[in-house]
């Protein structure tokens, strides 16, 4: 396997947007009362990082089927480093508390579309 740094210059080199996010899986590690008493300090947490640019995306993920809420959530930061990116995840009030336990991986993002549509006179956007 390549070297992480060695396979983003090649992306750069190739033309590919070679965008380094942050992922964190974070699963269910207490009981739920565990989980419910630190969701409204995680997503507080979670609104300040969007504040401050840090958060690009977060959300719940269903099982393999797809059918069920499993309880796993994952979660994009814009961070300058691996270090950076832990601190963040580290210092969610899930992961401190002990209610959530995370694993973090680097994230090169090099291919994609984002469609945002954002309507004048009804004053509404609409991300897909």
């Amino acid at each position: 396997m390549p070297k992480w740094e060695e396979y983003k210059a090649q992306a750069e080199e190739r033309g590919a947007l070679a965008l380094e996010l942050y992922a964190v899986e974070s699963t269910p590690a207490g009981s739920p009362e565990a989980v419910k008493a630190n969701l409204a300090a995680h997503l507080a947490y979670q609104g300040e990082l969007e504040a401050a640019g840090k958060l690009a995306l977060a959300g719940p993920m269903s099982d393999a089927s797809g059918a069920l809420m499993e309880g796993t959530g994952l979660i994009i930061y814009r961070a300058e480093t691996l270090d950076e990116a832990r601190m963040l995840a580290e210092d969610d009030p899930m992961h401190a508390a002990g209610a959530r336990s995370f694993t973090l991986r680097r994230w090169l993002v090099n291919e994609g579309s984002l469609h945002l549509s954002v309507g004048l006179s009804t004053k509404s956007v609409t991300l897909s």
